[in-house]
């Protein structure tokens, strides 16, 4: 249409000329033959301009031609901004990574434990064994950690499943020799299936439903102290066991709940012969030869209430455990008159966490008194010990933890941390739990070590453990946090002290109780998946 539109621009002047020469023409007289001339002049011209249009014409519908024939430019466009998804989708399941991250952790003690970067709360050092005398030093990047989760919704109900792993683990074979090879580890790994009722169903290994949440009753909310120390710290109540749990949820305020959790056993005190309480692992059964493992009667139960007004999270709960034996009245003679003593245990437990100061603060406490719940407790202390005829004996045992939490802003967290865990005496005569009786008299004394990588503890000092307590302050200082991950750092500083029952002391030790301690100074660095 352009070049059509050229082609009559150019013929208008002609046709406008021939006009205005005609209208002369038919107005005044000429002479004929010079008209005839100045006409003939005047077609001859007009016919250069027309066949110069002409040209003008075809080269313009060539040049056409050629365009057409050349492919079509795509001008670029901006670059579209690129869409980060916060989880993977695989055929209506979501995946995501979330709770993953890579450490590198440091642990120094005053005095040693061989325990790595976890310390064992029940195996620190006496003030004079050869283990207190000397410090250690651990790195590590064994707490690392990788998680999965995957969601699928449906119409009335939402599946879920959760897996998640660390390093922490030690194989038969694992040392520090050279190239570090401990084992992966299961910390969790379970399956659910919540119904839009409120109604929630949950199997696998999860943590006890004693721990702490922070929001209701639902898995994956647990409140765990925010320590470096993957032992977390005494008086925390948890356990990370199988369990197949039932919770119900009312308007989001209240719930209720229920487990049946792994049992375990664990003794202290006497131990007479002439019962059996379990065995060491068995290979056939992929249990780890060098740990014990109890015959249990049946999984502890535990049922617990949450409640959630409005400020702060409240709740309530109960253990129920089976302890179970068996008896030899007549040994070492005969197994004659053999039977099984089976004997209840239990305890019961609450706690409260709530924010103060426009949330900047957290305030909470938490603790757990019962008869054998002593597992339950961080420290690991001892459920039972035995009667002289063999029959179990549930010991006394409480633990407690508060926390106080400032978060003066969104990349800074600083907490202090204050709890212990307590067994009390149970004497049954010359048998039984922190007995009077039991020879102190060499607790003050250092031993000599049995080799190089023996070291002893001191001998005639024979008392049981009466508590574990620990004082903690820390902080966490997130150096980025976004669509990219998390990236922080902290440091924890901790102050243990172990004490045993007293006994018979003697001049060195009159009737005192042995007493260990040992400061704690740990480091992270960790980056965190989105």
């Amino acid at each position: 249409m352009k070049i059509c539109g050229k082609a009559l621009a150019g013929l208008l002047p002609v046709l406008i000329v021939v006009a205005a020469h005609a209208q002369a023409g038919s107005n005044q007289p000429v002479d004929q033959t010079t008209d005839q001339s100045a006409i003939a002049a005047q077609i001859r011209e007009l016919r250069g301009e027309i066949d110069a249009q002409r040209a003008q014409l075809d080269k313009l519908q060539r040049q056409l031609a050629v365009k057409k024939a050349e492919p079509a430019r795509v001008e670029p466009r901006p670059a579209a901004p690129v869409v980060e998804p916060d989880a993977i989708h695989y055929k209506g399941i979501t995946l995501s990574p979330q709770g993953s991250f890579i450490e590198a952790a440091t642990a120094y003690r005053s005095a040693a434990t061989g325990g790595g970067i976890n310390t064992p709360f029940t195996g620190i050092p006496l003030e004079h064994s050869d283990q207190a005398q000397v410090s250690e030093f651990f790195g590590s990047g064994r707490q690392s950690r990788i998680a999965l989760k995957a969601t699928g919704e449906l119409a009335h109900m939402k599946l879920t499943g959760y897996y998640e792993m660390d390093w922490l683990g030690t194989g038969i074979t694992s040392n520090n020799n050279q190239s570090n090879s401990y084992v992966v580890r299961q910390r969790q790994i379970w399956a659910q299936a919540a119904l839009a009722s409120g109604w929630s169903f949950t199997g696998g290994q999860m943590w006890s439903l004693a721990t702490e949440t922070t929001k209701g009753l639902e898995n994956g909310t647990e409140i765990l102290p925010g320590t470096i120390d993957p032992q977390y710290t005494a008086g925390f109540v948890w356990a990370r066991q199988y369990g197949f749990r039932v919770t119900k949820d009312f308007g989001n305020k209240f719930w209720i709940g229920a487990s049946a959790e792994n049992a375990q056993t664990l003794p202290g005190g006497s131990n007479p012969a002439n019962q059996v309480l379990g065995q060491s692992g068995s290979g056939g059964g992929l249990y780890n030869s060098t740990a014990n493992y109890s015959y249990n009667l049946a999984p502890d139960l535990v049922a617990k209430i949450a409640w959630e007004p409005g400020w702060g999270h409240y709740e309530l709960f109960g253990i129920a455990r089976f302890f179970r034996n068996r008896i030899y009245p007549n040994a070492p003679a005969s197994s004659a008159g053999a039977y099984n003593d089976t004997t209840v245990g239990g305890g019961i437990g609450g706690g409260f966490r709530v924010p103060l100061a426009a949330k900047h603060i957290t305030f909470g406490l938490k603790g757990l008194y019962g008869n054998g719940t002593g597992r339950y407790g961080d420290s690991a202390i001892a459920d039972v010990t035995f009667k002289p005829d063999g029959q179990i004996s549930p010991l006394h045992t409480f633990s407690a933890l508060g926390t106080l939490e400032f978060n003066p802003n969104k990349r800074l967290n600083l907490y202090m941390n204050y709890g212990g865990d307590y067994v009390g005496r149970d004497i049954h005569g010359d048998a039984g739990y922190g007995l009077s009786t039991a020879d102190m008299s060499g607790c003050n004394t250092e031993p000599v070590p049995g080799g190089s990588f023996s070291p002893n503890t001191p001998s005639h000092c024979a008392g049981n453990n009466k508590d574990v307590q620990e004082g903690t302050v820390g902080y966490w200082f997130n150096f980025y946090s976004g669509s990219k991950g998390r990236l922080r750092q902290g440091i924890q500083y901790s102050h243990f002290t172990r004490n045993l029952w007293s006994g018979t002391g003697g001049v060195a030790n009159p009737g005192g109780g042995a007493q260990g301690t040992d400061d704690i100074l740990e480091t992270s660095f960790r980056y965190y998946l989105p």
